[in-house]
């Protein structure tokens, strides 16, 4: 059964993969039949998270589909992120540049955020707003490291800032937007409020709600391929093209704190797996999570020495399993788990500005060392102790067991043990071996002897 009901998962997973792939084509064909009502709406698209493959590829399916037939009017992405791969913000930025559809970038909600890969793909748009309370800006490339180790990698930060830039400062010419501080955003790694960016021509406006900034950008006038055009969105239906259910769950993974929960929860899979060989679901939900976190990792900023440490305090605590008590491994053990959750997310090398920064969360790191602790002490230590006791097998089962007089014992007779009945005698030990058991009374099995029973009387109901 476990084996079965972890197949149905992976099947179950994987047809929502398969149907996340399919449903733009559906779209399509749907979008095509639309007639006429089709220009007469505007699509909102919703990114909220890191910018990864799974964003491009959903940016760009929709794209493909408004460019077909009768295009919306306008496409309005919301977007919130702390920023993600540079290649996927490369395509991203590509597909709106390209867009023969207006495309208004909106920074929402208040508190939300178009930082590093966010600042290119909003300043990308033909039409760029934010929300009250929001901001926007780059990180710069950052590493660990000291002070020599940072002179080594200096050319390399250069360039890296260099490529950055000179792709912020185009896209901001050509939409014509303040290239001088889009360039600072990148090398001195700036940040600006929704206000401060709507005054220095960062963006275009800023508004409320998604209702305001409708009403505030209609008949505004934007540049396509084919010309300049009025964007009409009085009376426009709005529709939305969100994420499916499969989508919105890899792009959740991507949540550093999520992607470091399935990594902790692969290893603990796998080595339940280990020291219980047969159990099959905690191995197989601990490869697939394991998977899943390392997928999610390549678009975050990941230390290999940080998942090292992750995987040598883990090891510690099962050297820690073979000894008494909870000693010098087991600290050691801790603290490398600690170490290791801290440096997760930041990089030895120089990293794209286009990445996020990103931290775990101290009350989740501090949750799941306790956790691994508590898994690995009483858990594990209990499995262990349990393959060290005598199995009981065979006819040794059957000691202690109670049964009832079938045939009076004088000091011979027979037990009905279960639906079974044996041949029993008296234990000879017992102060009642020269009297008679008579028939329906209980007695309890003291030991076999071939196919006879040696029991001794219970004076009392169990």
């Amino acid at each position: 059964m476990p084996f079965r009901r972890t197949f149905f998962f992976i099947l179950i997973f994987s047809l929502l993969l398969v149907f996340s792939e399919a449903r733009p084509f559906c779209q399509e064909f749907k979008t095509s039949s639309a007639g006429a009502d089709a220009t007469n709406e505007i699509w909102v698209l919703r990114i909220d998270g890191v910018i990864n493959p799974l964003s491009a590829r959903y940016l760009e399916a929709h794209f493909k589909i408004a460019h077909q037939n009768q295009p919306p009017r306008a496409i309005l992405l919301e977007l919130n992120t702390p920023g993600g791969l540079e290649s996927s913000m490369r395509k991203m930025t590509q597909t709106i540049l390209n867009s023969r559809v207006p495309v208004i970038v909106y920074v929402t909600p208040p508190g939300g955020r178009a930082a590093s890969a966010g600042m290119f793909i909003t300043i990308a748009a033909h039409l760029a707003a934010m929300a009250p309370g929001t901001n926007i800006g780059a990180a710069h490339p950052v590493s660990l490291g000291g002070e020599k180790e940072k002179e080594t990698r200096g050319a390399v930060t250069e360039k890296v800032v260099n490529d950055a830039a000179a792709l912020a400062r185009s896209i901001a010419l050509q939409r014509r937007r303040n290239a001088k501080w889009i360039e600072s955003a990148v090398r001195k790694s700036v940040s600006i409020t929704a206000e401060e960016a709507d005054e220095l021509n960062v963006i275009d406006l800023t508004a409320k709600n998604r209702g305001s900034l409708l009403q505030s950008i209609d008949g505004s006038k934007v540049s396509l391929a084919a010309g300049v055009i009025k964007i009409r969105t009085k009376n426009a239906k709005v529709i939305e093209k969100s994420m499916n259910f499969a989508e919105r769950i890899l792009h959740a993974i991507t949540d550093p704190n999520i992607a470091y929960l399935l990594m902790t929860l692969g290893f603990i899979g796998i080595i339940a797996e280990l020291y219980s060989p047969g159990m099959i679901f905690p191995g197989v939900t601990g490869a697939i999570s394991l998977l899943i976190s390392f997928a999610a990792l390549g678009s975050l900023p990941f230390n290999w020495v940080g998942a090292a440490l992750l995987a040598i305090g883990i090891a510690l605590l099962i050297f820690e399993l073979q000894t008494e008590g909870f000693g010098f491994l087991g600290v050691a053990a801790m603290v490398a788990f600690i170490l290791g959750s801290l440096i997760l997310y930041r990089p030895l090398h120089p990293v794209s500005p286009s990445m996020p920064r990103v931290a775990l969360n101290p009350w989740l790191i501090a949750g799941i060392s306790v956790f691994m602790a508590s898994f690995s002490v009483l858990v594990l230590r209990a499995i262990l102790r349990s393959r060290h006791l005598p199995l009981a097998t065979g006819s040794q089962t059957l000691v202690g067991q109670i049964a009832v007089v079938s045939i009076p014992l004088a000091p011979e007779g027979r037990v009905r043990l279960g639906t079974e009945e044996w041949s029993a005698v008296i234990e000879p030990e017992d102060q009642l071996a020269s009297q008679t058991i008579p028939e329906g009374e209980r007695v309890e099995v003291t030991a076999v002897e071939g196919v006879t029973l040696k029991v001794k009387y219970r004076r009392t109901m169990p």
